[in-house]
C-alpha cells in the first residue's frame, strides 16, 4: 500500500542514519500539490538523501606550505582543490606568492587545531591524506584561500566536493585582481613562449586556439600547436562537454605544461582549468 507522508516529516526521517532503506519518491499534482510515496509512479522523481559528511579534529604540528600542513599524528595532508605557489626548498625553486600563502595559513591556524574533512579519494601517489580544512570557528580554508587570491583551482578527480564554491572564489578573485592575479608572473602567456627560455616554470596560464581532436591509447588530445597540446585521460572524458566545442576558439588553458624533447604537453584533468574567452 502507498505511503503518503508530509514533505518535511520525510526529510527529517531521511536525514536520519539509516532509517529508510526505502526508495522515496516525489510527486507533483497539476495544481501543485506534492505527495511522497515509497512507490514509483509516472512523472515521480526520486528523492537522494543527503550523504552524511563527518570532520575529524587533529592537531597541526606545523604549516609546510600554503596547501600542505603536517598533523602531530605526523601524517602530512594536502588541501583539497586548490594549488599555492611553491616555496624555495633544495627540490624545487620559490614562486612569487609562496611565502604569503604559507604565512597566511600559519596564521589562521595558530589555535593548533583544525578539522579535516575527507572527499571520496583520501591519499595521493605520495600518500598524503587529501582533505578540506575548516578552522576552529568553522572557516573553509582551502576556499578562503582561493577568495584571497592566494591560490587558483586545481581539481582533480574523482574529489570534486565544493567545486562550485571553489570556481566562484576563483572567479572573485581574478576579476578583482586579488593576490597572484594582479603579479606579473601569473599573467597569461602565448604558448609559443613555451619555447624559449623563461625564468619562471610551474603553474601557469597560456593563451591559444585548438585545432583539432585527436585519440591516443590513455588521452584525447587537443592540438594547440604543431609542438604544444593538452592531453584529457579518457576516464575523464565523461567530466568534459563536447570538445568540438573548444576548436578555434580562443582559450585560457591553467595547468603545468611538462616537456619530452622539443614538445610540450598540458594534463587537465577536469573542465575547470579550460576558459573559453
Amino acid at each position: 500500500m502507498r505511503r503518503l507522508c508530509n514533505g518535511l516529516l520525510l526529510i527529517g526521517l531521511l536525514m536520519q542514519a539509516n532509517f529508510i532503506s526505502a526508495d522515496i519518491f516525489r510527486y507533483e499534482d497539476e495544481k501543485g500539490n506534492v505527495s511522497f510515496s515509497d512507490q514509483s509512479s509516472t512523472n515521480a522523481t526520486l528523492v537522494k538523501p543527503p550523504a552524511k559528511i563527518y570532520r575529524y579534529k587533529h592537531q597541526v604540528k606545523r604549516v609546510y606550505d600554503g596547501d600542505t600542513i603536517i598533523l602531530k599524528n605526523g601524517d602530512r595532508v594536502r588541501l583539497l582543490g586548490i594549488n599555492t605557489p611553491e616555496i624555495e626548498s633544495r627540490y624545487r625553486q620559490g614562486e612569487e606568492g609562496g611565502l604569503t600563502a604559507k604565512q597566511w595559513l600559519k596564521d589562521k591556524l595558530q589555535q593548533g587545531s583544525v578539522f579535516l574533512e575527507y572527499d571520496v579519494q583520501k591519499k595521493d601517489k605520495y600518500d598524503r591524506s587529501l582533505a578540506h580544512l575548516f578552522s576552529i570557528e568553522g572557516e573553509h580554508l582551502n576556499k578562503e584561500l582561493v577568495q584571497a587570491g592566494l591560490a587558483t583551482l586545481s581539481i582533480i578527480p574523482p574529489n570534486l566536493r565544493y567545486l562550485d564554491e571553489l570556481k566562484k572564489a576563483e572567479e572573485s578573485a581574478s576579476h578583482q585582481g586579488l593576490g597572484i592575479w594582479s603579479l606579473d608572473s601569473y599573467q597569461p602567456i602565448s604558448i609559443d613562449e613555451l619555447s624559449r627560455e623563461r625564468k619562471r616554470s610551474g603553474w601557469q596560464r597560456f593563451l591559444a586556439t585548438a585545432t583539432k581532436v585527436k585519440s591516443t591509447r590513455k588521452y584525447i588530445r587537443l592540438t594547440l600547436s604543431d609542438k604544444v597540446d593538452i592531453r584529457i585521460p579518457k576516464d575523464k572524458l565523461a567530466l568534459f562537454p563536447d570538445l568540438e566545442l573548444y576548436l578555434n576558439k580562443p582559450l585560457e588553458i591553467r595547468g603545468w605544461a611538462s616537456r619530452t624533447k622539443d614538445r610540450y604537453s598540458i594534463l587537465i584533468r577536469h573542465p575547470s582549468s579550460i576558459i573559453l574567452l
